[in-house]
């Protein structure tokens, strides 16, 4: 594993890139906030755009991640100026270097895939990678969120969540929010799916 205060680093980078680039990149588009797991991270396929590692994409064009500020000039929008969609989590500065790790950003990509597929195993019809959490989740039958977190203020490294509507008791259930899951006691895509389940076989 990357160094943690790399993976910290490296995923702070991305989510100010997903708030302040790739999802008004997509909003520009249909109003829409939702990216997507793409090969090497996440992006807005519909506007071309993604982040693959530690360089951004941009139709057949691809540069290295340096600033949020050269990062919205080369994908062509307006500088500092997020979806509106919801309050943003991470603060625009056009200069400052983007902290990106190679090691920490392939870790996170394959987390993200890695939730994805796990989601779409146990029955998502609709994954999204959300700008705001930079977490790849979905609901399901209107009674509960899953997803897989790159990690937040509370949470240093990534983990899955099972998140229901409504209050449970019992050992699962260790977080206020509902239950969570390190990514150290993940061992592969069965293993998230097997979690996901018993989640929603105690709901």
């Amino acid at each position: 594993m990357s160094d943690p205060a790399a993976l910290v680093a490296t995923r702070r980078s991305l989510h100010a890139l997903a708030e302040w680039v790739v999802a008004p990149a997509r909003y520009a588009l249909d109003e829409h906030i939702g990216l997507t797991v793409t090969p090497g991270g996440f992006g807005a396929p519909l506007a071309g755009v993604r982040v693959d590692g530690t360089a951004l994409v941009v139709g057949d064009d691809r540069r290295p991640l340096t600033t949020l500020g050269a990062a919205a000039a080369f994908a062509g929008v307006p500088p500092g100026r997020a979806t509106g969609a919801y309050p943003t989590v991470t603060a625009w500065d056009a200069d400052a270097p983007l902290a990106l790790d190679e090691g920490a950003a392939q870790l996170l990509a394959d987390w993200w895939a890695l939730g994805g597929s796990a989601l779409e195993e146990v029955g998502a019809s609709r994954v999204t990678l959300w700008p705001e959490h930079l977490d790849v989740a979905a609901t399901l039958d209107d009674r509960v969120n899953l997803g897989a977190s790159p990690g937040d203020e509370e949470h240093a490294l990534p983990y899955l969540y099972v998140g229901p509507w409504e209050h449970h008791d019992g050992p699962f259930w260790n977080e206020p929010f509902g239950a969570s899951l390190g990514w150290e006691s993940v061992d592969g895509p069965a293993s998230a799916v097997a979690y996901f389940r018993r989640g929603l076989e105690l709901i």
